[in-house]
C-alpha cells in the first residue's frame, strides 16, 4: 500500500445556489452560457466552497480538520468519500474507506437497529458473513442492545450516532473518515470513540477527523488543517494550528500602554509536553518580555481562563511576595511559575500581563498567550477538580446500627 493514504492536489469545489428557470426562454441561454463558461468562472448563483486545497495524509496518521462553520470542512470529507466530485484539482484515496459523515446517514428510519446494522454495513462494503462475525462487537460497542429491535426513527440523535459510529468503526478500513460524531454522544461514548480511533491507528489505518471538539483533535491528531472561508489558513502540528484558530476566534488582545512588550508565554511539564496535561499535574509557565526603553516596577501577572474567557485563577510575581523589577532599555525579563493543574477536563487559556501595581497600569497584555487541555480519568463537572474519592458505599438493614454508631 502507498505510504500516502490521502492526497488533495489543488482541489476546488463550487456549488450553485437555488435557481429556477420557469420558461424555455430563460433556460436555453442559461445552459448555453454554462457550456461556454470556463470551470474557474462563477455564474451569478455560484460560489466557491473550497479553493485550491492541497494536503497529504500518511498511512497510520490521524489528521484533523478544524475551522468555523461554513469553512468547508464537511465538503472536504464528502469529496474524499466520493459523494462529491471536485470542480478542479485531483484527489487520491489509497485503500478502503469507511465514512461517518452525518448522523444516521445510510439508516432507514422504519428498520430496526438490528436491520440497520446489516444495511449500513453493506453500504460500507462489508459482506454479510463479516457483519455476522462482528455483530456482537458492534452491538456491545454501541451500548444499544436493549433497543436493537426498535425502529431507529424512535432513536435520539445520540443513539443514531452511537450505532452509526459502531458500524463504521468495525469495518476495519484503511481510512476512517469521521465528521462531528463526538458532538452528540455522551461523555462515556466520546471517550470510547477516541479509544476506538486510537486502536484503528495502532492497526496501521488512517483517520481523517473533523470536529469542533478541539480537545479531542489535540488528543488524537498529530497534524491538523485550519480552514477559513474555503481556503487553507494553516497546516502543521495540531497544537500550533489549534492555537492559531483560537487566536483568530477570540482575537488575541494586546493592550500596549507602555514601553514593555510580552514576547511569549507557554506551559510545559517534565516530559516536555506543551499542550495536553493530566488533572493535578505540575507544570511550569514561562513568560518572557522585553523593555524597549527604561521602565520601573514591572510585575508579571498570570491568568487561567475558561473556554468562555472567564477568569478562573490569577497570580503575579508581586502576589507571590517578589518585588517589582526595574528594566533598562533593551533588557529582557524571564519569569517561571510552577502550577498544579487542579482543573477539570477541558480546554483553558493562559493570559499574561506586564503590570505596574502602584499606578494600576498595564504595560502590555497577551490574552490568550496559549491554549492547553486537561484530561481526567474521572468525570467531574465545573472547572475545578477536587479529586474526589468514594471511601464507602454499602447497604444495611434499617434495623441495624447506623454508620455513626458502628
Amino acid at each position: 500500500m502507498a505510504e500516502i493514504a490521502l492526497r488533495m492536489d489543488h482541489v476546488s469545489k463550487k456549488f450553485r445556489k437555488g435557481e429556477i428557470h420557469d420558461s424555455l426562454r430563460d433556460l436555453i441561454p442559461a445552459l448555453t452560457g454554462r457550456f461556454l463558461r470556463r470551470s474557474d468562472q462563477l455564474e451569478r448563483q455560484e460560489f466557491w466552497a473550497l479553493q485550491d486545497i492541497s494536503f497529504e495524509v500518511r498511512r497510520g496518521e490521524a489528521f484533523g480538520i478544524i475551522g468555523p462553520n461554513g469553512a468547508g470542512k464537511s465538503t472536504i470529507l464528502k469529496l474524499m468519500s466520493g459523494i462529491f466530485q471536485p470542480t478542479r484539482g485531483t484527489l487520491e484515496v489509497n485503500g478502503t474507506l469507511s465514512a461517518l459523515i452525518e448522523v444516521g446517514a445510510g439508516f432507514h428510519p422504519d428498520l430496526t437497529g438490528r436491520e440497520n446494522i446489516y444495511l449500513n454495513g453493506a453500504i460500507l462494503g462489508m459482506r454479510r458473513e463479516e457483519i455476522e462475525a462482528k455483530f456482537d462487537q458492534i452491538v456491545e460497542f454501541s451500548g444499544l442492545g436493549e433497543f436493537l429491535d426498535t425502529p431507529v426513527k424512535r432513536y435520539s440523535s445520540g443513539m443514531y450516532a452511537r450505532l452509526g459510529f459502531s458500524v463504521a468503526a468495525h469495518v476495519d478500513p484503511d481510512v476512517l473518515v469521521v465528521d462531528e460524531v463526538l458532538s452528540v454522544g455522551d461523555l462515556v461514548f466520546q471517550r470510547r470513540c477516541l479509544e476506538r480511533m486510537s486502536e484503528i491507528l495502532t492497526g496501521g489505518a488512517t483517520v481523517l477527523f473533523v470536529s469542533h471538539n478541539l480537545h479531542a483533535v489535540a488528543e488524537l491528531c498529530s497534524r491538523s488543517l485550519l480552514l477559513d472561508k474555503g481556503r487553507v489558513a494553516r497546516i502543521g502540528p495540531s497544537s500550533e494550528v489549534i492555537s492559531e484558530y483560537l487566536t483568530q476566534a477570540s482575537g488575541a488582545r494586546r493592550q500596549r500602554g507602555g514601553p514593555v512588550e510580552i514576547l511569549g508565554a507557554g506551559l510545559s511539564n517534565a516530559a516536555g509536553e506543551t499542550l495536553r496535561f493530566e488533572t493535578g499535574e505540575t507544570v511550569v509557565a514561562e513568560v518572557e518580555l522585553v523593555a524597549h526603553e527604561a521602565v520601573e516596577k514591572v510585575a508579571v501577572v498570570l491568568d487561567v481562563l475558561g473556554e468562555d474567557q472567564y477568569e478562573l485563577f490569577s497570580t503575579s510575581t508581586e502576589r507571590l511576595g517578589h518585588p517589582p523589577v526595574d528594566l533598562a532599555g533593551g533588557e529582557r525579563l524571564r519569569c517561571r511559575f510552577e502550577l498544579d493543574l487542579h482543573l477539570a477536563q477541558g480546554s483553558y487559556r493562559l493570559g499574561v500581563h506586564a503590570y505596574r501595581y502602584d499606578l494600576e497600569r498595564a504595560y502590555d497584555s497577551l490574552v490568550p498567550a496559549c491554549t492547553f487541555y486537561v484530561s481526567s480519568d474521572i468525570s467531574v463537572r465545573g472547572a475545578v477538580n477536587c479529586h474526589p474519592r468514594l471511601l464507602e458505599q454499602r447497604t444495611f438493614e434499617a434495623a441495624s446500627s447506623s454508620p455513626a454508631e458502628s
